[in-house]
């Protein structure tokens, strides 16, 4: 259909053409022959009301579709291309993060400049001269930010504070060091004036736009809103809140059982007396990785990857604020081979002993096994790296860069309960036990978004939830609640995605009869790319 392949072209390379940043990490260089990689995105009035028409402009696109002359593949297409306008024009005309949120702004400006450093999408001076005129709109972007903000939550200025110092030794330090000789002139003339602007932001917001506060809450309506898009799991946050909590009372009782004759806190703390050392955090999450995947090839789980692409690497630190504990970038969809980024946070070196003990008895020799999974085999890594062999190109796009939150992070909370169900470290109870304690932080994030953007939860009561009613250990409850702050309707993605998952696979399974097999199931599933969930059972069968 020749009105729905142009309109899908049109949208996903047109959003990638309004955010410069997310095109390089895509792989997507050049748009109407302008060069991506020298730009950065723009907050001026103009672009962001240009940005607006254009998603409004396509949702009427959209609504003008023959939806009876779609195929299941395209109709899929059209629910993420829909839910992505929705968001996108929610984000514009509601939410207006752009004029509260401090951290988009730092963050995008590490992105744009780590991006051009770590991808080899081209030779390294290239790649400089791109950093060194991203370098040169920083100045820019920042009296953007300054003209934009009108108010901001403390917890997301005092964030944007830290990861923007993060920015200025990534400048400073990392780069500076890596530019090359013929460039270094070029080089430190950017980045004196990207520094002086960050510096200068930074005072912006701890003299200025602190003294103009305003709540980190989204509220009922708006949150609703936002759930609907983000989620499209045909739930209202109520509905999935009350599952969540009932779930929650369930894998507490079985842990019950699974712990005896000890208490579940007496057998999660002799797990958590078995870990590493900061010292040895990143290599213990390496040699996870080397056994994770042995496990999957030995039990026929699902076809490895093809690409041995994946790095495991410290979190740059203008990000940490997001990423307290780890996470993962994948390659990007137009040039897969560049690599993905397996990302471990390391443990400062100032905290105190007390906060060091606590992150190291929360991720433990079990609870590093249990990110890995998730994080990289056979969860996101895995998932991302099937996504990146979809065809057509338009759709591989859309489906890797606006596709479902729960497919995604679902898959990767899903194969932890798998890998335990398949037998990983079956001789070792402490695996299974701190697969389920994962369980419960998972259902937990659902309980908290919802409560917290929505029915006025304290933050005394997050705290009692993941630490009283989850086992969680102090240092991680505090790192969570400040991510809950920092963001909405990604929490939840977990469990619903989780139990979007297992009721897919109930129905395949039913549907396939004896010629069912879970190898079969997951590579089926994953060839589809973050379909909604909605969508997903009647692609497979």
């Amino acid at each position: 259909m020749q009105d729905f392949d142009k309109l899908t072209s049109d949208f996903v390379y047109g959003s990638l053409a309004l955010s410069p940043t997310g095109a390089t990490q895509t792989g997507y260089h050049t748009h109407n022959g302008v060069s991506l990689d020298e730009q950065l995105d723009d907050y001026s009035a103009a672009s962001i009301k240009a940005s607006r028409d254009f998603y409004a402009g396509m949702q009427t696109r959209v609504n003008t579709l023959d939806a009876k002359a779609l195929d299941k593949e395209q109709a899929a297409d059209v629910e993420i291309i829909k839910n992505s306008i929705g968001l996108g024009l929610l984000e514009f005309d509601s939410i207006q993060s752009y004029k509260h949120n401090p951290t988009e702004y730092v963050e995008l400006a590490g992105n744009a400049l780590f991006q051009c450093y770590t991808l080899n999408y081209a030779p390294v001076e290239k790649r400089f001269a791109h950093i060194i005129k991203r370098l040169d709109k920083m100045p820019a972007l920042f009296e953007q930010a300054k003209a934009n903000l009108t108010d901001a939550p403390e917890v997301w200025d005092r964030v944007a504070q830290e990861e923007n110092a993060g920015n200025i030794d990534l400048i400073d330090k990392e780069l500076r060091a890596a530019v090359p000789t013929a460039q270094k002139a070029d080089y430190d003339k950017a980045a004196e004036k990207a520094i002086a602007a960050l510096r200068d932001f930074n005072v912006f917001l701890k003299d200025t736009l602190s003294k103009k506060t305003s709540d980190w809450r989204l509220g009922k309506e708006k949150y609703a809103s936002k759930f609907a898009y983000a989620l499209a799991i045909g739930k209202t946050p109520e509905q999935l809140l009350a599952e969540a909590e009932a779930e929650l009372q369930a894998k507490r009782a079985e842990m019950v059982k699974l712990a005896a004759p000890k208490t579940v806190e007496q057998a999660l703390n002799e797990i958590a007396q078995q870990h590493a050392t900061p010292e040895t955090y990143l290599d213990e999450a390496r040699r996870d990785l080397a056994q994770t995947k042995a496990f999957v090839k030995e039990k026929g789980l699902l076809t490895m990857p093809a690409r041995a692409n994946l790095q495991v690497t410290e979190t740059p630190e203008f990000i940490r604020g997001i990423y307290a504990v780890g996470g993962f970038v994948p390659a990007p969809a137009l040039e897969p081979q560049l690599g993905a980024f397996y990302w471990v946070t390391p443990i400062p070196k100032t905290w105190t002993q007390a906060r060091i003990d606590s992150k190291l008895r929360e991720y433990n020799r079990y609870g590093m096994q249990q990110l890995t999974v998730h994080e990289a085999t056979p969860g996101h890594y895995v998932q991302f790296e099937y996504a990146n062999d979809v065809q057509p190109q338009s759709r591989r796009l859309l489906r890797n860069v606006f596709g479902s939150g729960p497919y995604i992070e679902g898959w990767a909370f899903y194969t932890q309960q798998m890998m335990s169900d398949e037998g990983y470290l079956a001789d070792q109870p402490g695996m299974r036990l701190t697969m389920l304690k994962q369980m419960l932080r998972g259902i937990a994030n659902t309980i908290l978004d919802i409560r917290l953007q929505t029915m006025g939860m304290t933050d005394q009561q997050a705290l009692d939830l993941m630490i009283k009613e989850t086992y969680q250990e102090k240092e991680e409850a505090t790192a969570k609640l400040q991510r809950a702050q920092l963001s909405s309707c990604q929490l939840p993605t977990y469990f619903a995605g989780w139990k979007s998952w297992l009721d897919t696979r109930e129905q395949f399974q039913k549907a396939r009869g004896s010629a069912y097999s879970l190898r079969d199931f997951h590579e089926r599933a994953l060839k589809e790319s973050a379909v909604p969930m909605s969508v997903l059972g009647g692609l497979i069968r």
